[in-house]
């Protein structure tokens, strides 16, 4: 697993520097949330698109739209409702009277930057155009094919309440984000600053715009492939994925009972592609175990199905992981 090209230390720097403009643009609009600003981060440097899941009035879209002016990068926010069609999201083609022929219109999806809010109020054939998307990085229109910006990322959001009239995500289609982020709501003393901004106007003055720029993202990414990961923490994120499928060796037998299915080996390329990004976070150019251990409810949490038994005892799939990363020995 050793990289084809090592990292430089200028390049690291240069990451830093980076980085330090995205969180400084990210701060200024958002108070608190610091988990959801390294999860949109990794998200960002893998390449991968997040899942959040929180109650409204948590800053999901001013979380998602201060990353992209970070970057100077196109912002497209799309409300998720059950008469969305497919076409409201990829494009269509209209036909034009005066020249007798048809114009394609492309969707809002074709942005740097997608925020589709309560993707779970959309129909399923809307939700499977926009994971088609997000998996193909194109879409096709009138049999044309049209790829989407680089870098391109989706932060789908979806309301844990009032699930009446909702369509939720298959499986197989949850396997698809990389990253499930929750929500809580913020702290006391958070919550009075919000209030404080909003009051005084600080929220409705324009920002400095940062010298990052879309080029620098890209950057980021080709650099957190060539981070370096050991063969004990591949051999590491393995084994541990493989006790999510094989349970009842592992856990002990209440605990091993409430898994439908475990996780796939995608969760194993998550597991890598995420520690690779975190390592660029944290200014190195090797991944750790800590890299791994750190984001295991976010790469997990929605890749393990559990069963009517687990909901019956509120056992949540968090509890679940925690208890496969016991049974298995960190490097």
């Amino acid at each position: 697993m050793t990289p084809s090209t090592p990292i430089a230390p200028a390049e690291l720097q240069r990451a830093r520097s980076i980085l330090s403009e995205i969180v400084g643009a990210y701060d200024a609009k958002v108070v608190g949330q610091q988990g959801l600003r390294t999860t949109l981060l990794a998200a960002l440097v893998s390449g991968g698109h997040v899942l959040l899941e929180s109650v409204p009035g948590l800053a999901k879209t001013t979380a998602a739209e201060s990353i992209a002016q970070a970057v100077n990068a196109s912002f497209k926010r799309i409300q998720c409702t059950p008469d969305l069609l497919p076409s409201d999201i990829i494009g269509t083609q209209i036909y034009d009277a005066r020249t007798g022929a048809f114009q394609t219109q492309l969707g809002p999806v074709h942005a740097n930057f997608v925020l589709l809010d309560e993707v779970n109020r959309s129909s399923a054939k809307t939700q499977s155009a926009m994971l088609e998307a997000m998996q193909e990085r194109q879409t096709s229109i009138g049999g044309t094919h049209y790829p989407l910006p680089k870098p391109f990322f989706v932060l789908a959001t979806q309301n844990p309440i009032e699930q009446e009239g909702t369509y939720h995500l298959p499986e197989a289609q949850l396997d698809r984000f990389l990253l499930k982020e929750v929500l809580d709501y913020p702290t006391i003393g958070e919550e009075a600053e919000i209030v404080r901004r909003v009051n005084s106007g600080l929220y409705e003055t324009d920002q400095d715009r940062p010298g990052v720029s879309l080029e620098d993202v890209l950057f980021l990414q080709s650099l957190a492939k060539r981070v370096y990961l050991d063969a004990s923490i591949l051999n590491y994120i393995v084994q541990t994925v493989y006790v999510t499928r094989h349970a009842s060796d592992y856990l002990p037998p209440k605990l091993a009972s409430y898994i439908e299915y475990g996780a796939s080996p995608r969760a194993s390329i998550a597991f890598s592609t995420v520690a690779r990004a975190l390592a660029i976070l944290a200014g190195r150019d090797h991944v750790i175990p800590e890299d791994v251990k750190g984001y295991r409810h976010q790469v997990l949490r929605h890749r393990i199905i559990l069963n009517f038994e687990a909901a019956a005892d509120d056992v949540s799939p968090e509890t679940i992981i925690d208890a496969v990363f016991g049974a298995v020995q960190a490097p």
